[in-house]
């Protein structure tokens, strides 16, 4: 079809298209994106990792009014909101794995939302979309893109109308309800709309950041008797992992996660973005500004409390640094026609090259569809062969035992045990009432490519826990794993 008629003028289809406003082209555009999500999340069935699997198990549990395993051998930091929903997702049975997912997706499309105009919006959304980190974050069911969506989302509404109060208020208690950094981003928020609210406003506003603190401890306290439990705990698992950062390594390693979260040139172009900014439109950026400022300073925290310091507790930071990217290689079109808008474009144009030179260099199509693959594959093979009825017959014998601690929460929900049904072997090593309990059983071991996601994961796992002992014969084997039992004579 042509675009324009023989005399040079545009066709009346071309018209129309120009003539629509960027609100509708930007519709049309996540309703791509959405249908593109959708047909993903069919053709590659990916499951919940390890932490989202936790969740379902207590939800599962809450169901069967037995109190939540919150003390289960290196169980993940509990979430509010997370157990709660995945409560209600239990109800689903095995289905509850794949919504859960879904879900995680959905997360994921509201972070399209955007604070600049709409040709920044489209440029951060592209970029988000072609971080594959965070979109393996999505598609395994990290309860963070969640709570990064409550954040983006209520700094959109802030941006829309300053001061808003509320409906601002009630995306940050979703938020609070996830992780506590949105707690001190409740609390800033407060303190900004203080001097222009009433005093039942006020109440009523400190009662939503209240949620977060409350609802973590009351629920801390209801299951283990001690209000601090995730802090301790995760304290604790911390320095077993050895995943603590003295406070003076913070800085080396705030730039080191963020460089792999989203690339060297990104990050650049993200503080570039944060001045430019600054300069042409400050009263659009300050919202988003506090936001990355406030996601550093967590880590910061984080680390001076000596609890585990990851490459995820700066995603919050690294989505903000995208939309200010964003801002850098499109904020130009905001610009009248002149010298700077041209020199801007200029320089814009050399920063996308280079930063998709960077990418290709490192971006693997293959590593891509083996993880898609594995996530499927994986979970199948696991399911096939504690479903096969020469494994099931032997459950009698003993505990389930396997190498370490990523394959309990997969184990114990296929099977349905409770927590001290499925053992790990690198648990018991050295502890002689764990030892004796798994020298009758069912032994599970990682083959393939399961070898290094399920059992030589950490420098400090043993090899040797991933070795049948002797005693134990072979009943079963699928792709990734093996199967074998030993039974009391």
């Amino acid at each position: 079809m042509q675009s324009a008629t023989a005399s040079g003028v545009p066709s009346p289809l071309l018209m129309r298209l120009r003539a629509l406003p960027a609100t509708t082209w930007a519709k049309l555009g996540f309703g791509g994106l959405c249908v593109i999500a959708l047909v993903g999340f069919l053709l590659f069935p990916t499951y919940p990792i390890y932490d989202s699997e936790y969740y379902l198990l207590w939800g599962r549990e809450i169901l069967h009014l037995h109190t939540p395993s919150f003390a289960a051998y290196d169980a993940p930091t509990e979430h509010p909101l997370a157990v709660a929903y995945a409560t209600v997702l239990a109800i689903f049975g095995n289905a509850s794995l794949r919504i859960e997912v879904l879900s995680s997706i959905v997360s994921f499309l509201i972070l399209a939302r955007v604070a600049f105009a709409p040709a920044v919006g489209a440029v951060a959304v592209l970029l988000l979309c072609t971080r594959f980190n965070l979109v393996f974050l999505a598609i395994r069911g990290y309860v963070d893109i969640t709570f990064l969506a409550a954040i983006v989302w209520a700094a959109a509404l802030e941006v829309e109308h300053p001061r808003r109060g509320t409906p601002v208020f009630a995306l940050l208690a979703v938020a609070e309800l996830i992780r506590p950094d949105a707690w001190l981003l409740a609390g800033l928020y407060w303190l900004w709309c203080f001097p222009h609210a009433s005093w039942g406003e006020r109440l009523r506003w400190a009662a939503f950041c209240a949620i977060g603190p409350a609802a973590w401890a009351g629920l801390d306290m209801a299951v283990t008797g001690d209000p601090l439990w995730s802090l301790h705990a995760t304290n604790n698992l911390a320095v077993a992992l050895n995943r603590t950062v003295p406070v003076s390594g913070v800085p080396a390693a705030t730039g080191k996660y963020l460089v792999g979260l989203i690339k060297g040139p990104l990050v650049a172009g993200g503080v570039a973005g944060v001045l430019l900014a600054a300069w042409f439109v400050p009263k659009r950026m300050w919202m988003s500004l506090v936001i990355l400022a406030t996601g550093i300073v967590m880590f910061a925290l984080i680390a001076a409390a000596g609890l585990s310091v990851i490459d995820r507790y700066l995603l919050l930071p690294s989505v903000m640094l995208l939309a200010f990217c964003a801002f850098t290689l499109s904020g130009w079109t905001m610009l009248e026609a002149g010298v700077v808008r041209r020199a801007w474009a200029i320089g814009a144009l050399i920063l996308a090259l280079y930063a998709v030179a960077s990418y290709a260099k490192v971006l693997s199509v293959g590593y891509v569809e083996s993880e898609l693959g594995f996530r499927d594959s994986g979970h199948t093979s696991l399911v096939a062969i504690l479903n096969k009825p020469a494994v099931r017959r032997e459950l009698h014998c003993g505990p389930v035992s396997v190498p370490n601690h990523k394959l309990i929460p997969d184990t114990r929900w296929i099977l349905d045990a409770p927590a001290s049904g499925v053992i790990a072997r690198s648990q018991a090593d050295g502890r002689p009432r764990l030892e004796a309990r798994i020298r009758y059983g069912v032994a599970i071991y990682a083959l393939n490519l399961a070898l290094t996601r399920y059992a030589l994961v950490e420098p400090t796992d043993n090899p040797l826990d991933n070795v049948p002992p002797p005693g134990y014969r072979r009943i079963w084997s699928t792709a990734y794993f093996a199967a074998y039992a030993r039974c009391p004579s």
